[in-house]
């Protein structure tokens, strides 16, 4: 999901709580803060040689461990708040892919792309998923989507 469009979420569905679902059935705590927006760039050279450069905008989540009995979520105007105040200071990335950094005691931290965001009548719940990695280069190294799931090593003219 790019950034604009999680903003005009948020902004069509003002003072209901945010949650963040990181995997089946698993929520960040109610006492969850967004510490910090990343305007990431990425500029990188995959194993056929090809060269690659994008950029994301990271949120990253924390769960306060002073407030663990917090039982209200962050709502989504206080999200809004923050994203206007920090774009006061540098300019946000409305066209990038929005992705959230989160991890605690019993999930590592991860980098996960938005799969969805459900509207409710008072909260919206942000689902993430793990991307898994793959080969960028899977044209020049020989490699096809099946290859990808067993070993690429096998048959590629890379590893």
């Amino acid at each position: 999901m790019k950034l604009n469009d999680f903003i005009k979420t948020l902004e069509q569905n003002l003072d209901k709580g945010l949650k963040f679902k990181y995997a089946p059935g698993e929520f960040a705590g109610a006492n969850y803060h967004l510490t910090e927006i990343k305007n990431v760039q990425f500029d990188t050279t995959d194993c056929g040689g090809k060269t690659n450069f994008w950029k994301e905008t990271h949120f990253q989540i924390w769960e306060n461990p002073i407030e663990i009995d917090k039982t209200e979520f962050m709502k989504t105007d206080k999200i809004l708040a923050i994203l206007k105040k920090v774009d006061g200071i540098k300019s946000l990335l409305l066209d990038t892919e929005l992705k959230i950094e989160y991890g605690n005691v019993n999930f590592p931290t991860s980098v996960m792309p938005i799969e969805d965001v459900q509207i409710y009548e008072n909260k919206l719940i942000v689902s993430l998923f793990s991307e898994a990695t793959r080969c960028k280069a899977n044209d020049v190294c020989g490699i096809s989507v099946e290859t990808e799931e067993t070993s690429c090593c096998e048959t590629t003219k890379c590893c």
